[in-house]
């Protein structure tokens, strides 16, 4: 039996196993064909983020928490309407790409007008760095599991599974100690505020954390890569671009903590 396990939550061991082991279809999922699905997820999302940051310009700061709150019941919504139905996907991707990219779209802004406040400047704005700083290590771990740099072995899948529940437990912990003013270093941002030392703690942290996300790339490369060659259907190219866009959202949120952190940094006040 093909082993198909993988950290992200999304691409599910029981689904993709069950998949490789299905009757035959009439057609079957390719790489070009998730590649395509998740350009148009990742420009969903992208205009998403527009949209989002547009809406709170129109309608104030009230906005925020409506779209913060929509955002995590559409995904939770997408998440277990996909529990085995890949099919569900070509509305369910769509749906979580425009809804993330808003709220990543109104932490930019929120963040941007922070720096705004303390007449600190940003080349491009945060939100143009993380999406370059996104692109570039998406480029870079392909070409690194292309050219057989990395190639995910068990101990690797599972040491990867593991930081990634803790990095979630670690987020839980945050949200929850967040209304008590408390800020876990590299995973709240109220460390960037105090300078010194907990700022440069704070920069090597989200700098680690960036690199767990992007190590989930080549992960879940490898894992769409051995499901494709099992002839599963073409239902899956949705579901995969879904599986994909989780990681993206990951490390484009990481992205744009670091590049705020950074340029807090330069603040000589």
């Amino acid at each position: 039996m093909l082993e198909l396990r993988s950290s992200n939550p999304v691409i599910a061991d029981d689904q993709l196993v069950a998949a490789s082991h299905a009757r035959p279809v009439a057609q079957v999922a390719t790489i070009p064909g998730i590649v395509q699905k998740t350009a148009i997820a990742a420009s969903l999302a992208v205009a998403g983020g527009f949209g989002g940051a547009a809406l709170v310009r129109a309608m104030g700061p009230g906005a925020v928490w409506g779209i913060f709150i929509g955002s995590v019941v559409v995904s939770l919504v997408t998440f277990f309407a996909l529990w085995r139905k890949p099919e569900r996907a070509a509305w369910a991707a769509p749906l979580y790409s425009v809804a993330q990219g808003a709220t990543l779209g109104v932490m930019a802004l929120l963040l941007n007008e922070v720096l705004a406040s303390r007449d600190i400047k940003v080349l491009g704005g945060l939100g143009v760095q993380a999406f370059v700083i996104t692109m570039a290590v998406t480029a870079g771990m392909l070409i690194a599991y292309r050219a057989g740099l990395i190639r995910p072995n068990g101990t690797f899948r599972a040491v990867m599974g593991t930081l990634v529940i803790g990095l979630g437990i670690a987020y839980l912990a945050q949200f929850v100690l967040g209304f008590f003013g408390i800020s876990i270093p590299g995973i709240g941002l109220q460390d960037a505020f105090q300078g010194g030392k907990s700022a440069m703690i704070g920069i090597g942290i989200n700098a680690v954390i960036l690199l767990i996300a992007s190590l989930m790339l080549v992960i879940d490369f490898q894992r769409i890569e051995e499901a494709v060659a099992t002839r599963v259907g073409k239902e899956y190219e949705w579901y995969f671009a879904y599986g994909l866009m989780v990681t993206l959202v990951w490390i484009y949120m990481e992205a744009l903590k670091l590049a705020f952190r950074m340029a807090m940094s330069n603040d000589r006040r």
